[in-house]
């Protein structure tokens, strides 16, 4: 991920026999410049396996990570400090909340694949849950907004359906 202050974001994955670490760094060119691999309580933020993780810097210099393996979305701020986890609206959902692609938009809102309900969720810039769209299509893997918040959603039959979600 491209930040607004042109640096790179990455998510990377580690295992060793002894250990496994999952971490976002950041890079100015290729200078490292920052880590964010654990909260205020040294727990790891994100899950540290294999399975999909997304990231987009929101514009309020949030970094929001789509964990599929942790069921999360997982919102730090630019220092690396965790601001909240969202992991679906409700636990009575029969689906479990699996989240794929991630994207923001103008407003910082956090829009968020489900690959098990075949919805969107949009989330306010704090993480308050604030509806759903729904998208037909089983595993909306990836979702782009573009400067007039049109929301872009690749699905796996290999379309990209176009969405106005906001006016």
């Amino acid at each position: 991920c491209s930040t607004s202050s042109r640096d790179i974001l990455i998510i990377m994955i580690r295992r060793t026999r002894n250990s496994k670490q999952s971490k976002i760094v950041r890079y100015a060119g290729s200078e490292e410049k920052q880590n964010i691999q654990w909260d205020d309580q040294g727990k790891a933020l994100f899950s540290c396996d294999y399975d999909p993780k997304y990231l987009k810097e929101n514009m309020n210099s949030d970094i929001c990570v789509a964990d599929f393996t942790a069921g999360a979305v997982v919102v730090v701020s630019a220092a690396g400090k965790l601001r909240f986890r969202y992991s679906g609206p409700s636990p009575s959902t029969k689906d479990p909340f699996k989240p794929l692609g991630i994207t923001t938009d103008s407003q910082s809102r956090i829009l968020v694949a489900n690959g098990h309900n075949m919805c969107i969720h949009i989330l306010d810039q704090d993480g308050q849950f604030l509806r759903y769209i729904d998208s037909n299509e089983r595993f909306s893997y990836d979702l782009c907004v573009d400067s007039k918040d049109n929301l872009f959603v690749s699905e796996c039959t290999g379309k990209v359906k176009i969405i106005q979600y906001y006016k």
